[in-house]
């Protein structure tokens, strides 16, 4: 009797360690995000949506917020995406955001998602907000780039205090190369690519290559100050066809490559701290990729 006993606890001790370790590798593998820019596509086609997203075993989605979209059907997909292990984060963001009257449209979504949150069960509310905003094509980037720099830090700080209102995390796309772009005014002086990090909860990399060697390479000092902040970085890649060079979408390439290089990357920063995963731009472009 005392053996099997023995047996028992045995059994459950190596079954309790293995739950473990399971749980400790999905953690370790972090955020495996990508953008849904067309939520009509859940309208549309909601098993179908899921589906795809199911089958690239994604824990995130950033999540295109239309307001003329009713909030139930936003309500019915968080709900099953997230039976399925999947985050939705709000998704917006626009150039034009850092105009002089920019904020409106912000405002405009942090409001949505106020009366969106307040109005669903907690498994259908968004587990983030995810904004994408791109300064540097905004027509003032070039005219006065110091003052539209100004002004995207103005909305991340209004941001940061919305989203601490709405008790959700801020996340943020950027640039690999906001490293190279100093500032100077009354948030301070320094690398913007280290304000924005150290100001946001995540930051996703838009590391447009399609070589893990250089992904690995640009990404180097943002997961760096990540790293030191306790921040997290996710590693962003292209799929969609693009005129501004070979190099920078998987889209000539097709996905078994893409897979095969972001896989160099994550095993490349596996456990260094500031890395969270990758994330895969974006869900319309990702479908019709060459396999």
């Amino acid at each position: 009797m005392l053996k099997k006993i023995v047996v028992l606890l045995s059994l459950f001790v190596l079954l309790a360690a293995g739950i473990q370790q399971t749980k400790t590798e999905a953690a370790a593998a972090g955020d495996h995000a990508t953008w849904l820019w067309n939520p009509w596509m859940i309208v549309n086609d909601e098993a179908g949506t899921l589906a795809f997203l199911e089958s690239k075993q994604l824990n995130k989605v950033y999540v295109q917020i239309d307001r003329d979209i009713p909030a139930d059907v936003y309500r019915s997909f968080i709900q099953k995406a997230a039976s399925k292990g999947m985050r939705i984060y709000a998704l917006d963001g626009a150039p034009s955001w850092v105009a002089p009257k920019g904020y409106t449209s912000q405002n405009q979504l942090m409001n949505w998602l106020g009366q969106y949150q307040s109005g669903s069960t907690a498994d259908q509310t968004f587990a983030g907000v995810h904004l994408d905003v791109e300064p540097y094509l905004y027509s003032g980037w070039t005219s006065n780039q110091a003052g539209t720099i100004k002004s995207y830090q103005a909305l991340l700080q209004r941001a940061k205090t919305s989203t601490a209102s709405l008790k959700l995390p801020l996340e943020v796309d950027m640039p690999f190369w906001f490293d190279e772009i100093r500032y100077k005014n009354i948030y301070g002086a320094g690398m913007l690519a280290e304000w924005v990090i150290a100001n946001t909860n995540s930051v996703t990399i838009m590391a447009y290559r399609d070589d893990a060697s250089f992904i690995i390479d640009v990404v180097k000092n943002e997961i760096a100050m990540a790293g030191k902040y306790g921040k997290a970085i996710v590693v962003g890649v292209e799929t969609g066809e693009t005129t501004e060079g070979d190099s920078i979408s998987f889209f000539e390439e097709g996905e078994a490559f893409m897979q095969q290089e972001l896989t160099k990357v994550q095993s490349y920063y596996t456990n260094t701290p500031g890395f969270n995963g990758t994330a895969v731009h974006h869900v319309g472009s990702w479908m019709t990729m060459n396999p």
